[in-house]
Protein backbone atom coordinates (compact mmCIF):
# COMPACT_ATOMS: atom_id res chain seq x y z
CA UNK A 1 0.00 0.00 0.00
CA UNK A 2 1.36 3.47 -0.91
CA UNK A 3 0.88 6.15 1.75
CA UNK A 4 0.40 9.93 1.33
CA UNK A 5 1.45 10.28 -2.31
CA UNK A 6 4.96 10.95 -3.57
CA UNK A 7 7.88 12.50 -1.69
CA UNK A 8 11.21 13.84 -2.87
CA UNK A 9 13.07 12.77 0.25
CA UNK A 10 12.30 10.07 2.78
CA UNK A 11 14.20 10.42 6.06
CA UNK A 12 14.37 7.31 8.22
CA UNK A 13 14.69 8.21 11.91
CA UNK A 14 13.68 11.44 13.68
CA UNK A 15 16.67 11.52 15.99
CA UNK A 16 19.31 14.21 16.28
CA UNK A 17 20.27 14.05 12.60
CA UNK A 18 16.85 13.30 11.15
CA UNK A 19 15.23 16.33 12.81
CA UNK A 20 17.94 18.60 11.41
CA UNK A 21 17.47 17.28 7.87
CA UNK A 22 13.67 17.45 8.08
CA UNK A 23 13.98 21.14 8.89
CA UNK A 24 16.70 22.07 6.41
CA UNK A 25 15.38 20.13 3.41
CA UNK A 26 11.80 21.33 3.90
CA UNK A 27 12.99 24.95 3.84
CA UNK A 28 12.50 24.65 0.09
CA UNK A 29 8.71 24.81 -0.39
CA UNK A 30 9.00 22.94 -3.68
CA UNK A 31 10.46 19.86 -1.96
CA UNK A 32 8.24 17.27 -0.23
CA UNK A 33 9.78 15.49 2.76
CA UNK A 34 8.58 12.45 4.70
CA UNK A 35 10.09 11.80 8.14
CA UNK A 36 9.55 8.33 9.64
CA UNK A 37 10.13 7.64 13.34
CA UNK A 38 9.68 4.25 15.01
CA UNK A 39 9.00 5.80 18.42
CA UNK A 40 6.26 8.13 19.71
CA UNK A 41 5.94 11.90 19.93
CA UNK A 42 8.06 13.60 22.60
CA UNK A 43 5.04 14.50 24.71
CA UNK A 44 6.16 13.23 28.11
CA UNK A 45 6.98 15.94 30.70
CA UNK A 46 10.04 13.96 31.90
CA UNK A 47 11.62 14.53 28.48
CA UNK A 48 11.36 18.30 28.76
CA UNK A 49 12.22 18.72 32.45
CA UNK A 50 16.02 18.19 32.43
CA UNK A 51 16.20 16.28 35.72
CA UNK A 52 13.50 13.99 34.36
CA UNK A 53 16.23 12.10 32.53
CA UNK A 54 16.63 10.00 35.68
CA UNK A 55 13.05 8.80 35.23
CA UNK A 56 13.66 7.97 31.55
CA UNK A 57 16.38 5.42 32.32
CA UNK A 58 14.11 2.39 32.18
CA UNK A 59 11.06 3.97 30.60
CA UNK A 60 9.64 1.76 27.87
CA UNK A 61 8.36 3.37 24.72
CA UNK A 62 11.06 6.07 24.40
CA UNK A 63 14.13 3.84 24.55
CA UNK A 64 15.32 1.02 22.29
CA UNK A 65 16.93 -0.58 25.38
CA UNK A 66 19.67 -2.43 23.57
CA UNK A 67 22.02 -4.91 25.20
CA UNK A 68 25.42 -5.96 24.00
CA UNK A 69 26.46 -9.56 23.55
CA UNK A 70 28.50 -10.89 26.49
CA UNK A 71 31.71 -8.84 26.53
CA UNK A 72 34.72 -11.21 26.65
CA UNK A 73 37.07 -8.71 28.36
CA UNK A 74 34.50 -7.59 30.93
CA UNK A 75 33.83 -10.95 32.57
CA UNK A 76 31.33 -11.75 29.79
CA UNK A 77 28.94 -9.16 31.16
CA UNK A 78 26.05 -7.90 29.01
CA UNK A 79 26.12 -4.09 28.91
CA UNK A 80 23.05 -1.92 28.53
CA UNK A 81 22.91 0.55 25.62
CA UNK A 82 19.99 2.99 25.87
CA UNK A 83 19.15 4.82 22.63
CA UNK A 84 16.31 7.26 22.09
CA UNK A 85 13.20 5.85 20.40
CA UNK A 86 11.15 9.05 20.25
CA UNK A 87 11.08 12.32 18.34
CA UNK A 88 14.50 13.82 18.99
CA UNK A 89 16.10 10.41 19.44
CA UNK A 90 18.85 10.27 22.02
CA UNK A 91 18.84 14.08 22.28
CA UNK A 92 15.49 13.62 24.07
CA UNK A 93 16.90 11.31 26.76
CA UNK A 94 20.57 12.28 27.15
CA UNK A 95 22.31 14.41 29.80
CA UNK A 96 22.41 17.45 27.47
CA UNK A 97 26.18 18.11 27.77
CA UNK A 98 27.23 20.25 24.80
CA UNK A 99 30.69 19.09 23.71
CA UNK A 100 32.26 19.12 20.26
CA UNK A 101 35.70 17.56 20.65
CA UNK A 102 38.81 19.36 19.42
CA UNK A 103 40.14 20.45 16.04
CA UNK A 104 42.55 17.54 15.64
CA UNK A 105 39.67 15.07 15.96
CA UNK A 106 38.15 16.47 12.77
CA UNK A 107 41.45 16.98 10.98
CA UNK A 108 41.83 13.20 11.32
CA UNK A 109 38.38 12.76 9.78
CA UNK A 110 39.49 15.01 6.92
CA UNK A 111 42.39 12.68 6.16
CA UNK A 112 39.93 9.94 5.13
CA UNK A 113 36.98 12.05 3.94
CA UNK A 114 37.60 15.35 2.18
CA UNK A 115 35.82 18.35 3.65
CA UNK A 116 35.38 16.94 7.15
CA UNK A 117 38.46 18.60 8.67
CA UNK A 118 38.11 21.26 11.36
CA UNK A 119 37.90 24.15 8.93
CA UNK A 120 35.20 22.27 7.05
CA UNK A 121 33.01 21.46 10.05
CA UNK A 122 33.38 24.56 12.25
CA UNK A 123 30.92 26.63 10.19
CA UNK A 124 28.28 23.96 10.74
CA UNK A 125 28.88 23.81 14.48
CA UNK A 126 28.40 27.58 14.52
CA UNK A 127 25.33 27.40 12.26
CA UNK A 128 23.60 24.97 14.60
CA UNK A 129 24.48 26.71 17.89
CA UNK A 130 22.50 29.37 19.68
CA UNK A 131 24.74 30.02 22.67
CA UNK A 132 23.31 32.20 25.43
CA UNK A 133 26.77 33.70 25.96
CA UNK A 134 26.77 35.06 22.41
CA UNK A 135 28.75 34.28 19.30
CA UNK A 136 32.42 34.52 18.41
CA UNK A 137 34.91 32.82 16.10
CA UNK A 138 34.16 29.45 17.71
CA UNK A 139 30.50 29.80 18.74
CA UNK A 140 27.19 30.60 17.12
CA UNK A 141 24.63 32.86 18.73
CA UNK A 142 21.59 32.46 16.49
CA UNK A 143 21.41 28.75 15.63
CA UNK A 144 18.36 26.57 16.35
CA UNK A 145 20.07 24.49 19.06
CA UNK A 146 19.96 26.46 22.30
CA UNK A 147 23.10 26.09 24.43
CA UNK A 148 23.15 27.66 27.87
CA UNK A 149 24.67 27.65 31.32
CA UNK A 150 22.93 25.59 33.97
CA UNK A 151 20.32 27.41 36.02
CA UNK A 152 20.90 25.17 39.03
CA UNK A 153 23.79 23.13 40.38
CA UNK A 154 24.30 21.11 43.53
CA UNK A 155 26.90 22.35 46.05
CA UNK A 156 28.84 19.10 45.59
CA UNK A 157 29.49 19.98 41.96
CA UNK A 158 31.61 22.92 43.12
CA UNK A 159 33.31 20.64 45.65
CA UNK A 160 34.34 18.38 42.77
CA UNK A 161 35.76 21.35 40.86
CA UNK A 162 37.75 22.41 43.92
CA UNK A 163 39.08 18.88 44.45
CA UNK A 164 40.10 18.56 40.81
CA UNK A 165 42.03 21.79 41.17
CA UNK A 166 43.79 20.33 44.19
CA UNK A 167 45.18 17.49 42.03
CA UNK A 168 46.39 20.02 39.48
CA UNK A 169 43.59 20.03 36.92
CA UNK A 170 42.88 23.66 35.94
CA UNK A 171 39.51 25.37 35.75
CA UNK A 172 37.95 25.80 32.32
CA UNK A 173 34.82 27.82 31.65
CA UNK A 174 34.40 26.69 28.02
CA UNK A 175 35.28 23.17 26.90
CA UNK A 176 34.46 24.21 23.32
CA UNK A 177 36.76 27.21 23.44
CA UNK A 178 40.44 27.59 22.60
CA UNK A 179 41.43 24.80 25.03
CA UNK A 180 39.50 21.75 26.16
CA UNK A 181 41.62 20.83 29.17
CA UNK A 182 40.28 21.47 32.65
CA UNK A 183 37.12 21.16 34.73
CA UNK A 184 33.98 23.25 35.03
CA UNK A 185 30.21 23.19 34.83
CA UNK A 186 28.97 21.87 31.51
CA UNK A 187 27.05 24.04 29.11
CA UNK A 188 23.88 22.20 28.20
CA UNK A 189 21.38 21.95 25.35
CA UNK A 190 18.65 23.80 27.22
CA UNK A 191 16.35 26.71 26.41
CA UNK A 192 14.93 28.70 29.31
CA UNK A 193 15.72 25.85 31.70
CA UNK A 194 14.04 23.15 29.58
CA UNK A 195 15.63 20.48 27.39
CA UNK A 196 16.33 21.68 23.88
CA UNK A 197 16.38 18.40 21.95
CA UNK A 198 16.80 18.21 18.20
CA UNK A 199 13.01 17.87 18.02
CA UNK A 200 12.51 21.10 19.95
CA UNK A 201 15.27 22.93 18.10
CA UNK A 202 14.65 21.78 14.54
CA UNK A 203 11.45 19.79 14.13
CA UNK A 204 8.98 21.91 16.07
CA UNK A 205 9.62 25.07 13.97
CA UNK A 206 9.12 23.06 10.76
CA UNK A 207 6.07 20.95 11.68
CA UNK A 208 3.58 23.44 10.28
CA UNK A 209 5.15 23.37 6.81
CA UNK A 210 2.77 21.80 4.30
CA UNK A 211 5.64 20.07 2.51
CA UNK A 212 6.79 18.14 5.61
CA UNK A 213 4.99 15.00 6.79
CA UNK A 214 5.99 13.31 10.06
CA UNK A 215 4.85 9.80 10.96
CA UNK A 216 5.57 8.33 14.40
CA UNK A 217 5.21 4.65 15.27
CA UNK A 218 6.57 3.83 11.80
CA UNK A 219 9.08 0.96 11.80
CA UNK A 220 11.04 0.76 8.55
CA UNK A 221 11.49 -2.81 7.35
CA UNK A 222 13.78 -2.19 4.40
CA UNK A 223 14.85 0.20 1.68
CA UNK A 224 13.76 -0.78 -1.83
CA UNK A 225 15.78 -0.53 -5.06
CA UNK A 226 15.09 -0.53 -8.75
CA UNK A 227 16.92 -2.76 -11.24
CA UNK A 228 19.79 -0.26 -11.48
CA UNK A 229 20.52 -0.47 -7.73
CA UNK A 230 19.01 2.93 -7.07
CA UNK A 231 17.06 3.41 -3.84
CA UNK A 232 13.49 4.15 -4.84
CA UNK A 233 11.55 3.95 -1.57
CA UNK A 234 10.99 2.24 1.76
CA UNK A 235 8.65 -0.33 3.22
CA UNK A 236 7.45 0.29 6.75
CA UNK A 237 4.85 -0.80 9.26
CA UNK A 238 2.56 1.59 11.11
CA UNK A 239 -0.49 0.87 13.26
CA UNK A 240 -0.49 -2.74 12.12
CA UNK A 241 -0.44 -1.94 8.41
CA UNK A 242 2.34 -2.28 5.86
CA UNK A 243 3.23 0.48 3.41
CA UNK A 244 5.58 1.04 0.52
CA UNK A 245 6.48 4.67 -0.01
CA UNK A 246 8.38 5.79 -3.13
CA UNK A 247 11.09 8.43 -2.99
CA UNK A 248 11.65 10.63 -6.05
CA UNK A 249 15.13 11.89 -5.15
CA UNK A 250 16.77 10.17 -2.17
CA UNK A 251 16.28 7.96 0.85
CA UNK A 252 18.27 9.29 3.81
CA UNK A 253 19.02 6.90 6.65
CA UNK A 254 19.30 8.61 10.06
CA UNK A 255 18.76 5.63 12.34
CA UNK A 256 21.96 5.99 14.35
CA UNK A 257 24.91 3.73 14.98
CA UNK A 258 22.75 0.65 15.61
CA UNK A 259 19.67 1.09 13.44
CA UNK A 260 21.38 2.44 10.31
CA UNK A 261 23.67 -0.55 9.67
CA UNK A 262 20.81 -2.84 10.62
CA UNK A 263 18.56 -1.20 8.01
CA UNK A 264 21.28 -1.37 5.35
CA UNK A 265 21.84 -5.07 5.95
CA UNK A 266 18.11 -5.84 5.99
CA UNK A 267 17.97 -4.05 2.63
CA UNK A 268 20.75 -6.14 1.10
CA UNK A 269 23.77 -3.89 1.68
CA UNK A 270 26.42 -5.47 3.87
CA UNK A 271 28.69 -8.52 4.13
CA UNK A 272 27.29 -10.70 1.35
CA UNK A 273 27.79 -14.14 2.89
CA UNK A 274 26.23 -13.09 6.19
CA UNK A 275 23.20 -11.63 4.40
CA UNK A 276 22.69 -14.72 2.25
CA UNK A 277 22.83 -16.93 5.36
CA UNK A 278 19.73 -15.09 6.61
CA UNK A 279 17.91 -15.31 3.29
CA UNK A 280 18.47 -11.67 2.36
CA UNK A 281 19.03 -10.88 -1.33
CA UNK A 282 22.32 -9.04 -1.77
CA UNK A 283 22.09 -5.65 -3.46
CA UNK A 284 25.70 -4.67 -2.79
CA UNK A 285 28.48 -6.55 -1.00
CA UNK A 286 29.75 -3.99 1.56
CA UNK A 287 31.85 -5.79 4.20
CA UNK A 288 32.33 -2.65 6.29
CA UNK A 289 28.67 -2.29 7.23
CA UNK A 290 28.40 -2.87 10.98
CA UNK A 291 32.18 -2.84 11.51
CA UNK A 292 34.40 -0.16 13.05
CA UNK A 293 32.12 0.00 16.11
CA UNK A 294 33.55 2.28 18.78
CA UNK A 295 32.29 3.51 22.15
CA UNK A 296 33.57 5.30 25.23
CA UNK A 297 33.98 2.85 28.11
CA UNK A 298 33.35 4.44 31.50
CA UNK A 299 34.37 3.57 35.05
CA UNK A 300 32.40 5.00 37.97
CA UNK A 301 33.83 5.70 41.42
CA UNK A 302 31.18 6.01 44.15
CA UNK A 303 31.49 7.43 47.67
CA UNK A 304 29.00 7.86 50.49
CA UNK A 305 28.22 11.41 51.56
CA UNK A 306 28.00 12.33 55.24
CA UNK A 307 25.64 15.17 54.40
CA UNK A 308 22.18 14.85 52.89
CA UNK A 309 22.69 17.36 50.10
CA UNK A 310 22.82 14.91 47.19
CA UNK A 311 20.02 14.14 44.73
CA UNK A 312 19.59 10.60 46.07
CA UNK A 313 16.60 11.31 48.29
CA UNK A 314 15.15 14.32 46.55
CA UNK A 315 11.36 14.59 46.64
CA UNK A 316 10.66 14.11 42.95
CA UNK A 317 7.00 15.27 42.87
CA UNK A 318 7.93 18.37 44.84
CA UNK A 319 10.92 19.00 42.55
CA UNK A 320 8.68 18.78 39.47
CA UNK A 321 6.02 21.00 41.01
CA UNK A 322 8.65 23.57 41.96
CA UNK A 323 10.22 23.39 38.49
CA UNK A 324 6.99 24.14 36.64
CA UNK A 325 5.67 26.61 39.22
CA UNK A 326 8.88 28.68 39.24
CA UNK A 327 9.31 28.86 35.49
CA UNK A 328 11.81 26.03 34.88
CA UNK A 329 14.07 26.72 37.82
CA UNK A 330 15.43 24.75 40.76
CA UNK A 331 16.74 21.19 40.83
CA UNK A 332 14.37 20.18 38.04
CA UNK A 333 16.49 22.20 35.62
CA UNK A 334 19.64 20.25 36.50
CA UNK A 335 21.09 17.83 33.97
CA UNK A 336 22.37 15.80 36.99
CA UNK A 337 25.84 15.44 35.39
CA UNK A 338 26.45 19.11 36.11
CA UNK A 339 30.22 19.28 36.36
CA UNK A 340 33.05 17.52 34.60
CA UNK A 341 35.91 18.13 32.29
CA UNK A 342 38.92 16.83 30.43
CA UNK A 343 42.30 15.57 31.61
CA UNK A 344 45.46 14.53 29.86
CA UNK A 345 46.60 11.26 31.45
CA UNK A 346 50.25 10.16 31.73
CA UNK A 347 49.55 7.80 28.81
CA UNK A 348 48.27 10.46 26.40
CA UNK A 349 49.90 9.99 22.99
CA UNK A 350 49.50 13.56 21.71
CA UNK A 351 48.52 17.02 22.93
CA UNK A 352 44.83 16.12 23.31
CA UNK A 353 43.12 15.21 26.57
CA UNK A 354 42.34 11.50 26.62
CA UNK A 355 40.03 11.28 29.67
CA UNK A 356 36.64 12.90 30.28
CA UNK A 357 34.88 13.30 33.64
CA UNK A 358 31.18 13.57 34.48
CA UNK A 359 30.52 14.27 38.17
CA UNK A 360 27.10 13.38 39.56
CA UNK A 361 25.98 14.48 43.08
CA UNK A 362 24.14 11.17 43.54
CA UNK A 363 24.96 7.46 43.63
CA UNK A 364 24.70 5.92 40.18
CA UNK A 365 25.28 2.20 40.14
CA UNK A 366 24.79 0.53 36.77
CA UNK A 367 24.23 4.06 35.42
CA UNK A 368 21.19 4.73 37.57
CA UNK A 369 19.31 1.49 37.07
CA UNK A 370 20.26 0.22 40.54
CA UNK A 371 19.21 2.62 43.32
CA UNK A 372 21.47 2.45 46.37
CA UNK A 373 20.35 3.40 49.89
CA UNK A 374 21.64 6.56 51.53
CA UNK A 375 23.46 9.53 50.05
CA UNK A 376 26.55 9.68 47.89
CA UNK A 377 28.29 10.99 44.81
CA UNK A 378 29.71 9.51 41.62
CA UNK A 379 32.58 10.33 39.29
CA UNK A 380 32.48 8.94 35.77
CA UNK A 381 35.79 8.73 33.90
CA UNK A 382 36.08 7.48 30.34
CA UNK A 383 38.90 6.96 27.84
CA UNK A 384 38.19 9.20 24.86
CA UNK A 385 40.15 7.47 22.09
CA UNK A 386 39.87 3.69 22.49
CA UNK A 387 41.77 1.46 20.11
CA UNK A 388 39.33 -1.44 20.44
CA UNK A 389 36.86 -2.00 17.63
CA UNK A 390 33.66 -4.02 17.65
CA UNK A 391 31.03 -5.10 15.19
CA UNK A 392 27.27 -5.14 14.79
CA UNK A 393 25.60 -8.04 12.96
CA UNK A 394 22.06 -9.14 12.24
CA UNK A 395 20.42 -11.67 14.53
CA UNK A 396 17.62 -12.29 12.03
CA UNK A 397 16.10 -10.86 8.85
CA UNK A 398 13.35 -9.03 10.77
CA UNK A 399 13.53 -5.32 11.60
CA UNK A 400 11.72 -5.92 14.90
CA UNK A 401 14.56 -8.11 16.22
CA UNK A 402 17.51 -6.42 17.89
CA UNK A 403 20.86 -6.91 16.14
CA UNK A 404 23.85 -8.48 17.85
CA UNK A 405 26.18 -5.84 19.34
CA UNK A 406 29.76 -6.95 19.96
CA UNK A 407 31.41 -3.83 21.37
CA UNK A 408 34.68 -5.67 22.14
CA UNK A 409 35.62 -3.27 24.92
CA UNK A 410 39.27 -3.56 26.01
CA UNK A 411 39.88 -5.85 23.05
CA UNK A 412 42.84 -4.03 21.49
CA UNK A 413 45.81 -6.33 20.99
CA UNK A 414 48.27 -4.24 23.03
CA UNK A 415 45.99 -3.77 26.04
CA UNK A 416 46.36 -0.01 25.82
CA UNK A 417 42.68 0.72 26.50
CA UNK A 418 42.85 -1.13 29.82
CA UNK A 419 45.97 0.78 30.83
CA UNK A 420 44.23 4.11 30.31
CA UNK A 421 41.14 2.88 32.13
CA UNK A 422 43.41 2.14 35.08
CA UNK A 423 44.52 5.78 34.98
CA UNK A 424 40.83 6.77 34.95
CA UNK A 425 40.19 4.80 38.13
CA UNK A 426 43.32 6.13 39.83
CA UNK A 427 42.68 9.80 39.15
CA UNK A 428 39.04 9.41 40.25
CA UNK A 429 40.15 8.02 43.62
CA UNK A 430 42.71 10.79 43.92
CA UNK A 431 40.12 13.52 43.33
CA UNK A 432 37.80 12.05 45.95
CA UNK A 433 40.70 11.94 48.43
CA UNK A 434 41.34 15.69 48.28
CA UNK A 435 40.64 18.00 51.20
CA UNK A 436 37.71 19.66 49.40
CA UNK A 437 35.74 16.47 50.01
CA UNK A 438 36.77 16.15 53.68
CA UNK A 439 33.48 17.54 55.09
CA UNK A 440 31.42 15.19 52.90
CA UNK A 441 33.42 11.99 52.54
CA UNK A 442 31.81 8.84 53.88
CA UNK A 443 32.74 5.23 53.26
CA UNK A 444 33.80 4.15 49.76
CA UNK A 445 31.22 2.21 47.77
CA UNK A 446 32.85 1.30 44.43
CA UNK A 447 35.59 0.31 44.74
CA UNK A 448 34.84 -0.81 48.26
CA UNK A 449 38.36 -0.06 49.58
CA UNK A 450 40.78 2.79 49.07
CA UNK A 451 43.90 0.63 49.26
CA UNK A 452 43.42 -1.52 46.15
CA UNK A 453 46.50 -2.56 44.21
CA UNK A 454 46.73 -1.97 40.47
CA UNK A 455 45.80 -5.61 39.89
CA UNK A 456 42.71 -5.21 42.08
CA UNK A 457 41.75 -2.00 40.30
CA UNK A 458 42.00 -3.77 36.96
CA UNK A 459 39.65 -6.43 38.29
CA UNK A 460 37.30 -3.66 39.48
CA UNK A 461 37.28 -2.17 35.97
CA UNK A 462 36.48 -5.50 34.32
CA UNK A 463 33.69 -6.08 36.85
CA UNK A 464 32.09 -2.61 36.85
CA UNK A 465 32.93 -0.59 33.69
CA UNK A 466 29.93 0.42 31.59
CA UNK A 467 29.19 2.32 28.40
CA UNK A 468 28.84 6.09 28.60
CA UNK A 469 26.53 5.81 25.56
CA UNK A 470 28.61 7.20 22.69
CA UNK A 471 28.59 4.43 20.03
CA UNK A 472 29.73 5.51 16.55
CA UNK A 473 31.35 4.30 13.36
CA UNK A 474 29.32 1.41 11.93
CA UNK A 475 28.75 3.07 8.52
CA UNK A 476 31.96 5.04 8.42
CA UNK A 477 32.88 7.49 5.71
CA UNK A 478 35.99 7.14 3.57
CA UNK A 479 37.29 6.06 0.18
CA UNK A 480 38.76 2.63 0.98
CA UNK A 481 37.12 -0.73 0.36
CA UNK A 482 35.68 -0.99 3.87
CA UNK A 483 34.17 2.51 3.89
CA UNK A 484 30.36 2.39 3.77
CA UNK A 485 29.71 5.97 2.63
CA UNK A 486 31.78 8.48 0.70
CA UNK A 487 32.66 12.01 1.78
CA UNK A 488 29.22 13.18 0.65
CA UNK A 489 27.67 10.45 2.85
CA UNK A 490 26.32 8.58 -0.19
CA UNK A 491 26.23 4.81 0.30
CA UNK A 492 28.94 3.32 -1.88
CA UNK A 493 27.82 0.86 -4.55
CA UNK A 494 24.25 2.15 -4.89
CA UNK A 495 22.54 5.42 -5.82
CA UNK A 496 19.90 7.59 -4.20
CA UNK A 497 20.81 6.56 -0.64
CA UNK A 498 22.77 8.34 2.10
CA UNK A 499 23.51 7.75 5.77
CA UNK A 500 23.55 10.81 8.01
CA UNK A 501 24.16 10.17 11.72
CA UNK A 502 26.90 9.15 14.19
CA UNK A 503 27.46 5.88 12.35
CA UNK A 504 29.42 7.70 9.61
CA UNK A 505 32.09 8.96 12.04
CA UNK A 506 35.47 7.39 11.20
CA UNK A 507 36.67 7.84 14.80
CA UNK A 508 35.19 8.93 18.08
CA UNK A 509 35.50 12.66 18.77
CA UNK A 510 36.95 13.65 22.12
CA UNK A 511 33.73 14.08 24.07
CA UNK A 512 29.98 13.64 23.93
CA UNK A 513 28.61 12.80 20.50
CA UNK A 514 25.32 14.70 20.21
CA UNK A 515 26.68 18.06 19.06
CA UNK A 516 28.91 16.40 16.41
CA UNK A 517 25.92 14.42 15.12
CA UNK A 518 23.89 17.59 14.69
CA UNK A 519 26.85 19.19 12.92
CA UNK A 520 27.05 16.22 10.53
CA UNK A 521 23.40 16.69 9.60
CA UNK A 522 23.81 20.43 9.08
CA UNK A 523 26.66 19.81 6.64
CA UNK A 524 24.81 16.92 5.02
CA UNK A 525 21.88 19.21 4.27
CA UNK A 526 24.16 21.36 2.12
CA UNK A 527 25.65 18.29 0.44
CA UNK A 528 22.19 16.94 -0.39
CA UNK A 529 20.95 20.25 -1.75
CA UNK A 530 24.08 20.47 -3.91
CA UNK A 531 23.10 17.17 -5.53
Amino acid sequence: MIHDGRFDYIIIGAGSAGCVLANRLSEDPDVKVLLLEAGPRDWHPFIHMPAGLAKLVNRKGVNWNYDTAPEPHLHKRVLWWPRGKVLGGSSSINAMCYIRGVARDYDEWGQVAQGWDWNGVLPYFRRSEGNSRGGDALHGADGPLSVSDLRHSNPLSQVFLDAAGQVGIPANGDFNGPSQEGVGLYQVTQRDGARCSAAVAYLNPAKSRRNLTVHTGALVNRITFDGARRANGVTYSMRGKAFHQPAAREVILCGGTINSPQALMLSGIGPADALRSLGIDVVHDSPGVGGNLQDHLDICTLQHSTRRITYDRINEPRMAFDYYLRGHRGAGSSNIAEAGGFWRSPLATDERCDVQFHFVPAMLDDHGRNRLPGDGYTLHACFLRPRSRGRLTLASNRASDQPRIEANYLGDSEGFDLKVMLECAKVSRSIFAQRAFDPYRGAPIFPARNDLSDAELLEFIRAKAESVYHPVGTCRMGDDDDAVVDASLRVRGVEGLRVVDASVMPNLPGGNTNAPTIMIAERAADLIRAG
